[in-house]
């Protein structure tokens, strides 16, 4: 555990803490389908989670290069969880604009 400093500890687990409180959060004050949008970024954010969790085991351990792997899946649940909450943004946008427009007729 003497690879990062205090300081990089700190923010590893505070990421892993926010990611946690921010899908609980969401899946708390918008459940059901009523709210699929909302609900929606509260599952987009698991990679996240995951990417964090990785992240954290991986130097929990020194950087061991026998969990090197923990690196790819890192990356790659980065990769997919950014990916993810771009769609759920797209989406939360898409249902927030009117279904057709109404022209005024003059």
């Amino acid at each position: 555990m003497h690879e990062l400093s205090l300081g990089t500890w700190w923010i590893h687990w505070a990421s892993v803490v926010e990611w946690l409180a921010a899908i609980v959060l969401i899946q708390r004050r918008f459940p059901g389908p009523r709210f699929a949008g909302a609900s929606l970024f509260g599952l987009a954010m698991i990679p996240a989670l995951i990417s964090a969790m990785a992240a954290c085991t991986w130097h929990l351990y020194d950087n061991s290069e026998s969990l090197r792997w923990l690196v790819t899946l890192q990356a790659f649940t980065t990769l997919i969880g950014n990916c993810c909450l771009a769609l759920a943004a797209a989406n939360s946008h898409a249902e927030s604009r009117p279904a057709s427009p109404v022209l005024e007729e003059q």
